[in-house]
């Protein structure tokens, strides 16, 4: 690192270190306006964070240092910054207007229309009760989260179920409350070889015929660029989606289908238009109020130099119950990662681990550890002003743990008697949407996304591909016939022993 990156450590050793922000609000009665920006649909209160002018300005040293805007312009150019893939970056274009210049737009736009058309032609079939998205990771993440998240706009009488997970007990639940003649299963993987995906999509085609289904291509989709694969399983409705969108950034894609069955093409369109109007905030705001680079930054003086090993997401809605396994994979399948861009170990810490609960139920779980503990864990606070229901008590309650849960990290309660002590000074941030509507939130998304962008592209890595997933899954290539013959042969002991056990408890 260079001397931007020297600097911010000399000042966290000589002074930010012991930073307080009792103090800093007693000092600065205009904290709050001074650290909080207005992003497209987001606004964000900062001021609760260990950060003082002087930080924010060796902090914007360092994003100039490691060429951040730089990278953040040749993403939008279509460079290929993704090289250990050989790929460009370009999921920002799937919610981009239509250019009529462009190739790929006029592709996205295509997909985008005959997706459309036919989420609306599942809407309107009565037959079709229920919807089973088969995927996982990037493909089961992002929808669930949106269709959950977007409930108040779902179309009534229709179900929506997710499959991930290869363990047979998740589709066997799902398979039994299902009809084969209401049932519409959208198998969702890119190559259409992804072991888990392919292995439910053929266990619901099976079931399908046993229990008197004979009409596939009716009742099943497949979001892929596999059409021949698709067509050995008799499915001849595809829509598809290009190289250069990674998995956990497609679900502006095809793989957005269920999302756009679940709320209709004007709604999705919306989800689409704010992701895009938080696109145009990361490329066009300077740095001072650009959110997601702000946010990435802090992201960088948490992790390296306060060391600060996780973050926990809060959001005070119960319909963002997804959301914290969604920046799961967002943030530390991005960034979680050893080397940097040419393949060198690196001498500092990438990714935090991200977890959360929905507030209030996390006051009643893991925010004793959040206020107690002897760690202290940033805390990201999401909150909604205009709730989607008429139970005003409700709603105001809900606001006010989510006001009280940031005032008390930072305030803290000093007694006498240690159990009954609160420290004080843990940091957080207060997101607030005014509404949770499909276009707030596909701000609030393509916020995220270019704040783990941001962190990345200060820590020198790629943060588009994805090579850790790949051991374990060809392992379990390996293994899985040796469960069957029992053949432990060149297997460590610990394995092996595993191995036996299991075969004998089958």
């Amino acid at each position: 690192m260079g001397r931007a990156w020297h600097e911010l450590q000399g000042y966290y050793d000589g002074v930010a270190h012991g930073f307080d922000l009792r103090t800093a609000f007693a000092q600065d009665p205009q904290r709050f306006d001074n650290f909080s920006l207005q992003a497209p649909h987001v606004f964000a209160d900062l001021s609760k964070n260990l950060l003082d002018n002087v930080t924010t300005a060796l902090l914007a040293a360092l994003c100039a240092e490691r060429g951040v805007e730089a990278r953040r312009d040749a993403m939008f150019a279509g460079e290929p910054i993704n090289h250990t893939e050989g790929r460009a970056v370009k999921h920002w274009l799937l919610r981009s207007p239509r250019h009529a210049g462009n190739p790929d737009s006029l592709a996205v736009h295509d997909t985008l229309d005959a997706m459309l058309a036919y989420a609306e032609q599942v809407r309107a079939d009565p037959a079709i009760t229920d919807i089973v998205n088969i995927g996982i990771g990037g493909s089961d993440l992002g929808p669930q989260m949106a269709v959950l998240a977007l409930e108040a706009f779902r179309l009534p009488g229709k179900r929506f179920h997710f499959v991930s997970n290869v363990d047979g007990h998740e589709i066997d639940a799902v398979l039994q409350g299902l009809q084969p003649q209401n049932t519409l299963f959208l198998i969702a993987s890119k190559t259409f070889t992804t072991l888990e995906t392919m292995t439910n999509a053929r266990t619901a085609n099976r079931w399908f015929v046993q229990n008197g289904g004979d009409d596939i291509a009716r009742h099943f989709a497949a979001l892929t660029t596999n059409v021949q694969g698709a067509a050995e399983l008799g499915i001849t409705t595809t829509f598809g989606f290009w190289d250069w969108v990674g998995g956990r950034y497609s679900m502006w894609s095809a793989i957005g289908l269920p999302v756009a069955i679940a709320i209709g093409e004007h709604n999705f369109r919306e989800l689409l238009a704010g992701a895009h109007d938080m696109d145009r905030h990361f490329r066009e705001a300077p740095l001072a109020s650009n959110l997601p680079m702000q946010l990435g930054l802090l992201d960088v003086w948490y992790r390296n130099f306060h060391r600060f090993a996780s973050r926990s997401i809060a959001p005070y809605h119960s319909a963002l119950k997804r959301l914290p396994a969604y920046l799961q994979q967002l943030e530390m399948e991005s960034n979680g990662k050893g080397v940097d861009s040419d393949g060198k170990p690196l001498a500092f810490d990438t990714s935090p681990v991200v977890w959360g609960e929905p507030g209030t139920n996390g006051q009643h779980a893991y925010f004793q550890m959040l206020h107690q503990g002897p760690e202290r864990i940033p805390v990201e606070l999401i909150a909604v002003r205009k709730p989607a229901h008429d139970l005003a008590q409700h709603h105001e309650l809900l606001l006010a743990n989510a006001l009280a849960q940031a005032q008390a990290l930072m305030q803290g309660k000093p007694d006498a008697d240690g159990h009954r002590n609160f420290t004080g000074n843990r940091p957080s941030t207060f997101l607030l949407l005014d509404e949770l509507t499909p276009r707030s939130l596909g701000a609030l998304i393509a916020l995220y996304e270019h704040r783990v962008f941001t962190s990345g592209a200060v820590w020198g890595i790629n943060s588009f591909d994805q090579w850790g997933v790949e051991l374990g899954k060809v392992l379990a290539q390996d293994i899985a016939p040796r469960l069957a013959s029992g053949d432990t042969t060149g297997l460590d002991s610990s394995t092996a022993g595993l191995l036996s056990k299991l075969r004998r408890s089958s």
